[in-house]
């Protein structure tokens, strides 16, 4: 008998029920969207971050010098202890790096600086990075600047003295960053560490970690234990860039979640207060012919209810949809589906079609005396 007289209520107010329905189906879309976003937005924000470069150095302690051609090497460090360090701390924490060492050098009769490193690991670490050239090729790249000086194009040869020794490099590239690597020539770090002298040793390795802030400065800390003889410390401009975002965008879309579920409670409301009018003869009759009141709220109550997890389905179905939109527009890459959503989104839906159907407590109120006598 409940389950009869609950569909026949259903069926009985269709056009106001579907109003009803309508907003929940629609609050419920764009909260599914959103908290796809909120559990996936770390993983794609941390994709869009990666254009900013590194956000964490290793150093020698006591800051980074430059050491002049034969001096003692205690302020550089050993590329091997530090590969090794990175790699036991979880390399899965890490989505690139790349160790420089720096020289001084002469091409012609210009002093240039000259950045020994990984080149695939330093464009990798760089992504926002515009090169001209074959950037894949064997040779060095050259920063803008240092192009321009030296009146260089990729394919042109040159020769690097440091000292007593020479190398003779192609350029591959011609590197334009609006960092200081326009100043610079990158050669490959094995190259420049045998110019130099200095086989195996690094004067600073550039890292990007994973996560917000305090994950980078977690794991920051976790590598300064493996390291204790260098500085690791984060860039602190890059973290508070990175940490300040995601803290925003997600107070944004907790904003708009909150936003969202008053809007559908209100429209709910307007709807169940429009209904409890409606529907006073039905509670006096029932009332009269000897119906409890909890029972019938309870009817009432479940019709409520069946809209809210109705609509927070339907919603969340097309919630998934959204989302995918809002990745590729915004993040040029696809939101993850997260199923954990579902069963969220129905409950926050549902408990705000009950929160809606307050005015339902008016019913409680009907005398079906005045009813039956028309009043």
């Amino acid at each position: 008998m409940f389950g009869r007289l609950l569909y026949k209520l259903l069926r009985g107010n269709r056009g106001r029920l579907t109003v009803a329905l309508i907003a929940v189906i629609s609050g419920a879309a764009v909260i599914s969207a959103l908290l796809n976003i909120e559990f996936d937005i770390g993983r794609k924000l941390s994709q869009e971050f990666r254009t900013l470069g590194p956000n964490l150095v290793i150093a020698p302690r006591g800051g980074i010098q430059t050491e002049d051609a034969g001096s003692a090497s205690a302020v550089l460090m050993d590329q091997a202890s530090v590969s090794a360090a990175v790699a036991q701390t979880g390399s899965s924490d890490v989505l690139g790096a790349a160790p420089y060492l720096y020289i001084v050098a002469r091409v012609g009769d210009t002093p240039v600086m000259i950045a020994g490193t990984q080149l695939d690991e330093a464009r990798a670490l760089n992504p926002s990075w515009k090169l001209q050239g074959n950037a894949t090729a064997s040779g060095c790249i050259v920063g803008r600047n240092v192009a321009q000086r030296l009146n260089l194009t990729p394919g042109a040869q040159i020769e690097i003295q440091y000292v007593d020794r020479q190398a003779k490099m192609t350029v591959a590239a011609v590197l334009d960053s609006g960092a200081a690597e326009d100043g610079q020539i990158l050669a490959p770090l094995s190259a420049v560490q045998q110019l130099a002298g200095l086989p195996g040793r690094i004067e600073i390795e550039q890292l990007r970690a994973k996560g917000d802030d305090a994950a980078i400065a977690a794991y920051a800390k976790k590598l300064s234990a493996a390291l204790p003889s260098y500085d690791v410390r984060p860039i602190a401009q890059a973290t508070e860039v990175e940490g300040n975002l995601l803290r925003r965008t997600r107070l944004l879309v907790g904003s708009m979640v909150v936003l969202i579920l008053a809007l559908t409670a209100l429209c709910v409301l307007a709807t169940m207060a429009a209904l409890a009018m409606e529907r006073r003869e039905d509670v006096g009759l029932m009332k009269a012919l000897g119906g409890s009141i909890g029972r019938i709220v309870a009817i009432f109550v479940a019709e409520v209810g069946v809209l809210g997890a109705a609509g927070g389905l339907i919603g969340c179905v097309i919630g998934v949809g959204l989302a995918q939109w809002i990745g590729e527009s915004v993040f040029g890459a696809s939101i993850t589906p997260r199923w954990e959503i579902f069963p969220i989104t129905v409950a926050l839906m549902t408990l705000v079609a009950m929160t809606g159907a307050l005015p339902l407590r008016l019913l409680g109120r009907v005398k079906p005396a005045l009813i039956l006598r028309g009043e």
